[in-house]
């Protein structure tokens, strides 16, 4: 995966800031047929298989999109209770290779306790609304930088949008680095 790769070779720290993606989901979610109706979206599956190979992503086509809104919620709490790159990584495999439908709060639970998460206090922090606010501060800062897509890389005013190839993020960093040692 590039990003953890840039960790490898830069000094870089990732800060997940969430993004309200199709926010107008329903519960059971919708056909990818009905979210994009009238498109023909063979193409869009295409290109997506191939981003995500060239980025080295597992991907599994999906049939179904889903409200993430819960999701983002439970990895905003987990990343307060242990390393913020699990809870990422096992919400992406749940919604791109397994098509869970991510506004499920038992589904959440069981990714949390898969994680080795305290299963309750996933459910209690799901129920409960928790950390909504949070996630709002989160999607308010996206709508203020302009962020359009998922993923988008930012940084003094930088932007790398859309899942790329690590010679494009490691591009976006050393122009960062470069920046900072000009100042």
């Amino acid at each position: 995966m590039s990003i953890e790769k840039l960790k490898e070779n830069y000094p870089v720290q990732i800060r997940w800031i969430h993004f309200p993606l199709h926010p107008e989901t329903p519960h059971e979610g919708w056909s990818l047929a009905r979210l994009f109706a009238g498109r023909d979206i063979e193409p869009m599956k295409r290109q997506m298989r191939e981003l995500m190979a060239e980025a080295g992503l597992a991907y599994r086509e999906r049939t179904h999109t889903y409200n993430s809104r819960l999701a983002q919620e439970l990895a905003k709490w987990a990343d307060t209770q242990m390393d913020n790159q699990a809870i990422h990584d096992a919400l992406y495999r749940a919604y791109f290779i397994d098509n869970i439908n991510l506004s499920d709060i038992g589904a959440l639970v069981d990714i949390a306790s898969d994680l080795s998460l305290d299963g309750n206090s996933a459910r209690q922090v799901l129920e409960q609304r928790s950390f909504r606010r949070a996630v709002d501060a989160d999607w308010e800062r996206a709508r203020q930088l302009g962020i359009t897509g998922v993923p988008t890389f930012y940084k003094n005013d930088l932007a790398v949008v859309g899942c790329q190839p690590y010679e494009t993020l490691e591009r976006f960093v050393k122009t960062l680095m470069k920046t900072q040692s000009d100042d």
